[in-house]
């Protein structure tokens, strides 16, 4: 009749699905939501028929839960369920495979059907599920069936939703970008550790892959214990929705756990019986393009301001000195004076003597002491081919003999400052030279080889091998964790900024020697800036490869972040040394010599230090006997000779001195130090030789930095204790490097994540951001650092400026 409303399109299949059962010829129609039992053997199988109606915008999911008291692994009750655009099959028992091939039984299965979604062109469309239920056996095995439909498929954003899953009954859900967000970030949580899981995201595409051997097929996944996050972009997804899949491992190993020594019988049910786990997944809109301009500007803001701060010192001293100019009352600090006849030591001293060399000619019989720089102009300091220093200098005997002057008990500057200038300022400017090479061969490797890992990385969607912040890593561009790359631009813009100032010292510097200005040829703390450049370049470089490690940290590419902070401890400990000892400090060759050794040994200790007790003992014993042998050089002032014979003389001079008569030493003051400084190298050496500690290269880079704490400690106060003053500025460098260092190593210690264990581990210790949004505490420890390491720089740069108007014959050597 035409009044009459046309039958609804599932109600007609429906009724046709009945009327072919009824004839015995199709399938048995099934309803959503109930139980189906029977039994299949190898002449008979069931079909069951599921029919239902999908509107416009409307996913609708159907999920088939299956079980079978069957344990025969031969005769597997086989599963097979058709739809529209594909077929999913599996057998039960459910069959994994876990370590050394261990495999676990599961009778129940749960699977979500690959939903389809009607376009609004075709409107409602009828859908239609054919479940197979077939067996190989002989004789009958029971099965049970239930299919229903899933009303919560789709996931929300800013709600958090609440499941279980287990390794045999995966679960996914399906979310859509709304039209204002760009970027989301999936973070799951979960109230135990164990089971193990993984969460991934996948695109719109059927089959979805989401049991354990074949998760890591498809998208971007990680492994979880207790939390996950997964930033994920619109731009990656064309049809702008992703799945996430959540999948239990049948065992924990993946995330540290442990694995049960047997799986056969009782042990195996028990097991997977514990293989079940409540999850919380909620989807949080990431950040806005907005916040990374900020980010930005904040970062080089916040370094330029640096740049400012110097800027305004610079001028005020220059005003200084304007006026004092002016004033006619120029003081010898300010580099300034100019050498005339009437200052007291101006008539005696000749053009071109050394500049350590005090003339003393009217205290020695009218013979002056010859010059090794006599002939060229004292500020002449080009890098023109000059003679290398030998171990033999012209020098009158008696009192320019190295043994002699260097094992006086007391020591003046004079006495170590004997050389040529020129020489010692080319072999200082070689420690230049050379780290600008290391840094080039060393960054080009590293460089290349973190690209392959972030290709790595993006290719194959395995998240497990990078060890970031998840809850605080923002993408850009091809970069999984642009913050953590960011927050070091402060080392290198205040690595350029230490240059600059070096730089502007040397040139002041060369202008006084060109004006023959008494006070600096005769007077203060000789300057040589080759350390201080190559300090300012490897600050810069610890940014770049600080940067390089970030890319993707892990276990095997931390050295890159460490091998340039060895660098710049052992040139501090260098440069505070040369202070007073200019003529006899290390040459650049065997300083880069140790420091390539220091590296070496970290790698051997990223390879075998986590259980070899080998490795540790003979770290253990080089370490010690490194500390002796520089120890003996320290105190003798270089003249205790290292080879074969060594052993001898010192079992001699401890015979001599300790056991023959207990004499008083020396040079107490060194003494002291190297005590001091021993204990501490030794109880490093049993330290690491008891706990074995896993990050080898901390601990290395532990040694550094105590060493060089102790060092300026000494340093600092045998200053003090030779009526020596600190002036403001050093003053204010030393206060702001305590700071800072201070703030810095709070934040350095709030672990954010540890490559010493699983992926999924390291996650448990994830945090968000705490900075504008962008930066987590790993980034607040990169900048201040930075800003540490150049304050500690200055303080060597300046600690002595106050000795420019002290004759050098007047300074102690400590």
């Amino acid at each position: 009749m035409a009044g009459r409303a046309a039958p609804a399109p599932g109600a007609l299949l429906c009724a046709l699905l009945w009327a072919a059962a009824a004839a015995g010829g199709g399938p048995a129609p099934g309803a959503f939501g109930r139980v189906y039992r029977g039994a299949v053997n190898i002449s008979a199988e069931r079909v069951y028929a599921f029919a239902y109606s999908s509107e416009p915008g409307q996913v609708d999911a159907v999920r088939v839960y299956v079980n079978s008291s069957s344990e025969n692994l031969q005769y597997p009750v086989l599963f097979v369920v058709r739809q529209q655009k594909g077929v999913l099959s599996w057998q039960v028992p459910l069959i994994f495979r876990g370590l050394y091939q261990r495999t676990y039984n599961y009778q129940e299965v749960g699977r979500t059907l690959c939903p389809s979604e009607p376009t609004p062109e075709t409107g409602p469309s009828d859908q239609i599920i054919f479940v197979d239920v077939s067996s190989m056996a002989p004789f009958n095995i029971a099965y049970e069936l239930l299919v229903t439909r899933l009303e919560n498929f789709q996931l929300e954003t800013n709600k958090a939703f609440n499941f279980t899953a287990s390794p045999s009954q995966p679960q996914y859900f399906l979310y859509k970008f709304p039209q204002d967000v760009d970027s989301v970030i999936i973070k799951v949580v979960s109230d135990a550790v164990y089971p193990c899981s993984v969460v991934s995201v996948q695109d719109i595409v059927c089959p979805v892959y989401d049991l354990d051997h074949n998760v890591e097929f498809n998208g971007v996944y990680q492994s979880m214990t207790k939390q996950a996050a997964i930033t994920v972009q619109r731009k990656d997804f064309p049809g702008e929705q992703f799945f996430v899949v959540f999948v239990i491992k049948p065992e924990d190993y993946a995330c540290g756990g442990s694995v049960p020594s047997s799986v056969h019988g009782n042990v195996n049910r028990t097991w997977n019986l514990q293989r079940t786990k409540n999850l919380q997944v909620t989807i949080v809109p990431s950040i806005k393009k907005s916040v990374y301009v900020q980010a930005m500007f904040f970062s080089f803001l916040s370094f330029l301001s640096f740049y400012l701060g110097s800027v305004v010192v610079a001028f005020v001293h220059y005003i200084r000195v304007r006026r004092k100019a002016s004033a006619g009352r120029l003081s010898p600090e300010d580099g300034s004076g100019i050498m005339t006849s009437s200052h007291p030591i101006t008539a005696s001293t000749p053009e071109g003597s050394s500049y350590g060399a005090i003339d003393e000619s009217s205290s020695s019989g009218g013979r002056q002491l010859s010059s090794p720089e006599r002939g060229p102009p004292a500020g002449s300091d080009t890098d023109s081919s000059v003679e290398e220093e030998s171990d033999f200098d012209t020098m009158p005997e008696i009192e320019s003999d190295k043994n002699v002057i260097r094992t006086k008990v007391f020591l003046y500057l004079s006495d170590l400052s004997r050389k040529d200038r020129r020489i010692v300022s080319k072999k200082y400017k070689i420690y230049f030279w050379n780290i600008i090479t290391i840094a080039v061969f060393y960054a080009l490797p590293v460089i290349q080889l973190v690209i392959t890992y972030q290709t790595v990385v993006n290719v194959t969607g395995n998240q497990d091998i990078c060890y970031y912040n998840f809850l605080c890593a923002h993408p850009l561009g091809v970069l999984s964790a642009f913050n953590n790359i960011l927050s070091n631009v402060g080392h290198m813009l205040l690595g350029f900024l230490f240059l600059l100032i070096v730089l502007r010292r040397d040139i002041l510097h060369r202008r006084a020697m060109e004006m023959k200005d008494v006070y600096t040829l005769d007077y203060g703390i000789p300057k040589h800036f080759g350390l201080f450049y190559a300090m300012g370049i490897a600050l810069m470089m610890e940014g770049v490869l600080s940067a390089c490690y970030h890319v993707c940290p892990n276990y095997s590419n931390f050295q890159f972040d460490t091998s340039f902070m060895y660098m710049i401890a052992g040139l501090c400990m260098l440069k505070l040394y040369q202070t007073r000892h200019p003529d006899i400090n290390a040459s650049a060759y065997s300083a880069y010599a140790s420091f390539a050794v220091v590296i070496c040994l970290a790698v051997l200790g990223v390879v075998f230090g986590k259980n070899d007790m080998w490795f540790w003992v003979i770290f253990s014993m080089i370490h010690v006997l490194a500390s002796l042998a520089l120890s003996t050089q320290i105190y003798y002032m270089g003249r205790f000779k290292i080879d074969l014979g060594i052993f001898r003389r010192a079992a001699m001079v401890l015979y001599t001195d300790c056991i023959q008569q207990c004499s008083r030493p020396m040079y107490m003051d060194r003494m002291v130090l190297l005590i001091v400084g021993n204990l501490v190298n030794w109880s490093f050496a049993v330290f690491g030789l008891v706990y074995r500690p896993r990050d080898f290269a901390s601990y290395i880079l532990g040694i550094f930095i105590c060493n060089l704490l102790l060092y300026l400690a000494f340093y600092i106060i045998m200053k003090l204790r030779s009526s020596e003053k600190l002036l403001p500025i050093p003053l204010f460098c030393i206060v702001a490097t305590a700071v800072v260092w201070a703030a810095a190593l709070y934040f350095f210690f709030q672990t954010l994540s540890s490559w010493e264990e699983t992926p999924a581990e390291s996650r448990e210790k994830n945090r968000p951001c705490i900075l504008l949004g962008f930066f987590d505490d790993h980034d607040v420890w990169h900048f201040l650092s930075a800003a540490a390491l150049f304050f500690s720089f200055l303080v060597l740069l300046t600690l002595d400026d106050d000795l420019d108007a002290v004759r050098r014959d007047k300074i102690p050597v400590f």
